[in-house]
C-alpha cells in the first residue's frame, strides 16, 4: 500500500467520494420533492461550500457563527436551529437567514415577531416524545430533554407566527425510523399541519448508505406533502460519509503487556466520537482478526489515559514511521477538534479524482495562541 503524500496529521478529503454522496442526495430531492439541506455541524470545511451548493438546496446551523459561515459560502437557503438564542445575535440572524427555528415557546414569544418583521420565516421545534435511540444519553426525545416544546406545551398565543416544524429525533437510521416519526407527527399535529408551509425532519437520515430504504423515505416525504408542506431534510453525516481520511504517523512503540504504537496525533483532541461514543474507525493497515498475527494498540499522544484509537490486528509488526490511516473519519472531526494541552491540529487536504493531494490549510501555534 502506497503511502499517501501529504504531511501528518491530516484530515484528507476525498472529493470523489463527496461527489457521490451528493449525487444520490441530489437524486433523491429531485425524484422526491423535497428539499434536502446540509448541516454543517458534521462538516463545516468552507472550501467544499460551492460545489456542494450545487447538489443541494441550502445549509442548517445550529448557531450564529454557522449560520454566517453558510451565508458566506454557500449559495442557497440558510436556516438556523438553536437551542436558545442571545438578544445580541439576532438582529444578524435576521439579516442573513431565510428561516430561524426556536425551541421553546418562550424564546417563539421573545424574537418571533422580530424575525417574522425581518421577512423570515419561523418554525417551532417539536419534541414528539418518540424515544429511537438506544443511549438515552444521545436522544433528543429522552425523558427531561431540553430540545423543542411537546404537544402539551405548543403555543397558541403566538401560533400566528409560526410557518413550519422543525422535529428531530434520528441519529443515523434507516427509513423505518423515519415512518415512525411521520406517523406519531401526524398523529400530534394533523389539525395544524394544512394551515402551515413547511416541515423540517432534521437530520440522522443515512440516506447514502446502501441499506436505506429510499422507496419507503419516499412515502413518508408524500404523505406530508399531501398536506400542501414543503419536506426539508438535513443530513450531515450523510453527506461526508466515507468521504474522509486520518493520515497519521507512528512516532513510538512502547511495550506493556502488548505493543501500544503512539501516533503523532489524539483520538481524544481530533477524533473525539472514538473516545466519546467508542466509534471504532477502520484502518486501512490493518487485517481482520483472524489472520493478524500481531496485536497492536493504537494510542494518541496527549496525557490522557483514554487517549485510545483502539487495539487492531496487523499481519507485521509496526514500525516507527509507518503511516497509518483511519477511514470515514470526514464526519465530527474537523468541527470537533480541540486544541487541548496545546495540541496541534492536523492540517486540512483534499484528495483529488487523479490521486493528487493539495493541503488546503496548515494550523499554527498562532491558532493555539489567539484561541485564549
Amino acid at each position: 500500500m502506497s503511502e499517501l503524500q501529504v504531511p501528518t496529521p491530516c484530515y484528507l478529503i476525498d472529493r470523489t467520494r463527496l461527489k457521490e454522496n451528493l449525487a444520490i442526495l441530489d437524486g433523491i430531492r429531485q425524484r422526491v420533492g423535497c428539499k434536502i439541506l446540509f448541516s454543517q455541524k458534521a462538516f463545516a470545511c468552507y472550501p467544499f461550500y460551492s460545489m456542494m451548493s450545487r447538489y443541494l438546496d441550502g445549509t442548517a446551523a445550529t448557531g450564529e457563527y454557522e449560520a454566517q459561515l453558510g451565508h458566506l459560502y454557500f449559495h442557497g437557503e440558510n436556516h438556523v436551529c438553536s437551542t436558545v438564542y442571545r438578544p445580541e445575535e439576532m438582529e444578524n440572524l435576521c439579516k442573513i437567514c431565510d428561516h430561524i427555528t426556536f425551541n421553546s415557546p418562550r424564546q417563539l414569544h421573545r424574537f418571533g415577531g422580530q424575525a417574522v418583521a425581518a421577512g423570515c420565516k419561523v418554525g417551532l421545534r417539536v419534541n414528539p416524545e418518540l424515544p429511537l435511540q438506544r443511549f438515552s444519553d444521545y436522544d433528543p426525545c429522552a425523558p427531561h430533554s431540553r430540545f423543542g416544546a411537546t404537544l402539551a406545551q405548543f403555543p397558541r398565543e403566538d401560533r400566528r407566527l409560526i410557518s413550519g416544524l422543525h422535529v428531530h429525533a434520528l441519529y443515523e437510521q434507516n427509513s423505518d425510523a423515519l415512518e415512525q416519526l411521520v406517523d406519531v407527527v401526524i398523529r400530534q399535529y394533523a389539525g395544524l399541519l394544512p394551515s402551515l408551509e413547511w416541515i423540517n425532519l432534521g437530520g440522522g437520515h443515512a440516506l447514502t448508505r446502501p441499506e436505506y430504504d429510499i422507496d419507503r423515505l419516499e412515502k413518508c416525504v408524500h404523505r406530508l406533502q399531501e398536506y400542501g408542506l414543503t419536506v426539508y431534510l438535513e443530513p450531515g453525516e450523510a453527506i461526508a460519509w466515507k468521504a474522509g481520511l486520518f493520515v497519521t504517523t507512528v512516532l513510538d512503540i512502547v511495550e506493556n503487556g502488548l505493543p501500544v504504537a503512539i501516533l503523532d496525533a489524539s483520538a481524544v483532541c481530533h477524533t473525539p466520537d472514538v473516545t466519546e461514543l467508542g466509534y471504532h474507525p477502520p484502518l486501512q493497515q490493518a487485517v481482520a482478526e483472524d489472520k493478524g498475527r500481531y496485536l497492536i494498540r493504537i494510542a494518541g499522544r496527549s496525557c490522557l489515559p483514554e487517549d485510545v484509537f483502539g487495539d487492531y490486528c496487523f499481519d507485521h509488526p509496526l514500525q516507527i514511521g509507518s503511516q497509518l490511516v483511519f477511514e470515514d473519519m470526514a464526519i465530527n472531526t474537523i468541527t470537533k477538534a480541540v486544541m487541548y494541552t496545546g495540541m496541534p491540529l492536523p492540517c486540512v487536504a483534499v484528495k483529488e479524482p487523479d490521486g493528487s493531494c493539495t493541503v488546503l490549510h496548515s494550523f499554527s501555534f498562532s491558532d493555539y495562541k489567539n484561541r485564549m
